[in-house]
């Protein structure tokens, strides 16, 4: 409320009659209270208006045709990012508008030149320039940071760019006003009625009808731009708490700008990229979101326009749940929106195909991307991860050098180079290149991994927890960190802890495969057999499920042959065997295992057969050269060959083949005694020495079974 009047009391406004003069309108406070206006027209020439006032009013007439000017050619010069230009004519007009008025009429030159939005527009080209500092002090010299949200908005940020976290919070307030999560819903959708209909209510409505209608509609389109403006500050207060580490705080904060806004993409983007949210979290968040509240022209636009948002997010979202969805979203923005080959959406599809293993396919997206827009940063940790896993250092080499050399001040750039040194097993340099790019960018998530995994593959166990657990404290939304974490404390027998960081992991994301497998190893090594069976086929399962790459996942296949092994299901355990030799896997620890088995089957010849594949592969492997002489002893006495009485048994065999052996060859030669030649004299009159020869008891050689076989 304001000032209570007093008698006498007088105020001039402009108003404008339907033949276009401008009138001045005096209300009068009487005696008893009321108001008593007094048009004074400017065409009507009353006693009270004299020849001065029309100057005056002409003068102005003058003034705004100047304000305009000098609006458009600051507008044209901040298009052209001329910002030393824009600056030089919104001084001069900012001179212009704002100037004291002259005493005998101050209501009406206020009404006539005051424009605090002239003021705003100067502060903002200084924020541009990156004369923060300046711009702030623009803002607090003019007193417009409480003028408006948009003002308070800009005040916020400047303080941000400075790394003025407090003085930001101080400005923002550090909670987000209750009624606007209440309210900004219905007022939204108010609006949107509004102006689906404000057309069909200028045909068939009376002139003042419309006009109200147009102040109403003007005054819930200011609503909403003030809305706007406050989410955008719940998203500056949330950078502000992420900054301070406070990252529950933070992550509120994005969200209730999404909820003010759901076309607060920045607040939105943030969520997504920090993954502050489980994948269960980010889609039941979406779920959650107000797309129907978009206003536009029509309401089929309108409905148009929720829809495509919604499918815009979902894009976004973990692509380990739903990937079905998924699907669906892109490929009706591809055919209807013609996004098939956006850079986002590509980008999206690279990483579900990241996801399933198909390392090939994604680099193919993201070479196709960086092809035509070669410092696309957004794509390089997915492209440089494909590289990685598929070993093409070269490329890796090339790439980094041209981003040290262009680029040198971007954190993706020293990612890149720690893979490249990672690549190629020079550990302690890919370390220092990943230590570097989290320190140019402390919430870049690809850095932290790499910097840990580094630690991880020196077997500095104490150290990868260690920095591993920074990332699980930063990205608290993916189960990434925590998974690693389980590993690391699995190699080191700590079998209690890495079922508690697994645990905690499979409960952010259940729908990864290398994590399933994972906690089934920790039930095998705690003996709870049924467990890692059922959970080594929910692991193949998923990744049947989501399409992912079949020889991805050989080693859960793997081990899941060990615990049937372990159970005694020898015909299952043969089974997950072969089926990962078919796939290709020629590995000597896997026919070293399917050995065991066939040996636990009585099957040793087969076994030996095994045992002979395995040492082909890695001759000194000693698990197969052990069981290989176990399986040839079993075989021996499967056979009664490592017994005396079985000894005699064989070579009684032997004499009766034998026998049998020479009695025919004896028959043949007496049939060739009637030529004189006997086969072995010819053989042996060639010089040869091998013919048939007889032994001193007269009996023939094991030579003549070559000769007849000859």
């Amino acid at each position: 409320m304001g000032p209570k009047k007093g008698q006498g009391d007088q105020s001039l406004t402009l108003d404008e009659n339907s033949d276009g003069f401008i009138n001045i309108v005096r209300t009068l406070t009487t005696e008893n209270g009321t108001d008593q206006e007094t048009r004074l027209s400017r065409n009507g020439g009353t006693s009270e208006i004299n020849g001065h006032h029309a100057k005056l009013i002409s003068q102005h007439k003058v003034q705004e045709g100047m304000q305009q000017f000098l609006r458009d050619w600051r507008q044209d010069a901040n298009n052209k990012h001329q910002y030393e230009s824009a600056i030089f004519i919104g001084d001069k007009l900012l001179a212009l508008t704002i100037h004291h008025p002259p005493l005998f009429l101050p209501q009406l030159m206020d009404a006539l030149t005051d424009d605090p939005n002239d003021a705003f527009w100067l502060a903002q080209v200084h924020f541009s320039t990156g004369n923060y500092s300046r711009a702030l002090t623009f803002l607090e010299k003019h007193k417009l940071i409480s003028h408006s949200p948009s003002c308070r908005y800009l005040a916020a940020h400047c303080c941000i760019k400075q790394s003025k976290y407090e003085d930001a919070l101080t400005t923002l307030g550090d909670k987000t006003p209750a009624h606007l999560l209440a309210n900004t819903n219905k007022s939204r959708r108010k609006l949107q009625h509004t102006s689906g209909n404000a057309r069909t209510g200028l045909q068939r409505k009376g002139s003042s009808r419309v006009e109200k209608r147009e102040r109403t509609d003007e005054r819930e389109k200011e609503s909403t731009s003030e809305t706007k403006y406050e989410a955008a500050m719940c998203y500056l207060r949330g950078i502000c708490f992420a900054k301070q580490n406070s990252y529950d705080r933070a992550k509120e904060c994005y969200m209730d700008a999404v909820r003010i806004d759901v076309q607060c993409f920045e607040a939105f983007d943030q969520l997504m990229k920090n993954s502050l949210l489980s994948p269960d979290e980010e889609w039941a968040f979406l779920e959650a979101l107000e797309f129907d509240s978009i206003a536009t022209d029509g309401t089929d636009t309108s409905q148009e326009a929720a829809q495509f948002a919604k499918m815009l997010y979902t894009t976004r979202l973990s692509k380990y749940k739903n990937p079905a969805e998924f699907s669906n979203a892109v490929e009706s923005l591809s055919q209807h929106y013609n996004l098939d080959s956006n850079p986002d959406l590509l980008l999206s599809k690279a990483e579900l195909l990241f996801t399933q293993c198909r390392f090939k396919q994604a680099l193919a997206i993201t070479s196709s991307v960086l092809d035509t827009d070669q410092y696309n940063f957004s794509f390089l940790p997915l492209h440089l991860a494909c590289l990685h896993e598929l070993h093409q250092t070269n490329t890796l080499f090339l790439l980094s050098h041209r981003l040290a050399d262009l680029h040198p001040d971007e954190p993706a750039t020293w990612l890149a180079v720690g893979v490249y040194y990672l690549s190629i097993s020079q550990v302690a340099e890919a370390r220092r290149f990943f230590s570097k790019a989290s320190m140019m960018n402390p919430h870049f998530g690809p850095a932290w991994i790499g910097f840990a995994h580094t630690f991880a593959l020196e077997g500095e166990h104490d150290q990868a927890v260690s920095a591993y657990g920074t990332a699980a404290r930063l990205f608290q939304g993916t189960h990434l960190p925590q998974l690693f974490l389980g590993m690391q404390h699995l190699q080191l027998n700590n079998l209690t802890l890495a079922h508690e960081y697994l645990t905690t992991a499979h409960n952010l994301c259940r729908t990864d495969p290398l994590l399933l497998n994972e906690m089934g190893v920790v039930f095998y090594h705690l003996d709870h057999l049924a467990e890692a069976v059922h959970i080594f086929h929910q692991a193949l399962a998923i990744a049947s499920e989501i399409d992912s790459e079949p020889k991805a996942w050989l080693a859960t296949r793997v081990n899941l042959g060990h615990a049937y092994r372990r159970q005694h299901r020898w015909s299952l355990a043969l089974t997950e065997f072969e089926e990962v030799l078919r796939q290709g896997q020629r590995d000597a620890h896997i026919f070293a295992a399917k050995g065991i088995v066939l040996l636990e089957m009585g099957r040793c010849w087969d076994a030996i057969v095994a045992l002979h594949e395995a040492l082909a592969v890695s001759p000194q492997d000693p698990v197969a050269t052990d069981l290989l002489a176990r399986a040839l002893e079993e075989n021996a006495t499967e056979q009664g060959w490592g017994h005396e009485d079985g000894d005699d048994r064989t070579d009684a065999v032997l004499e009766e083949a034998f026998g049998a052996k020479r009695e025919e060859m004896g028959k043949r030669r007496v049939r060739r005694k009637g030529n004189g030649r006997e086969r072995g004299d010819v053989i042996g009159s060639g010089g040869m020495g091998v013919g048939t020869r007889t032994s001193e008891g007269g009996e023939d050689s094991m030579m003549v079974m070559s000769d007849e076989e000859d």
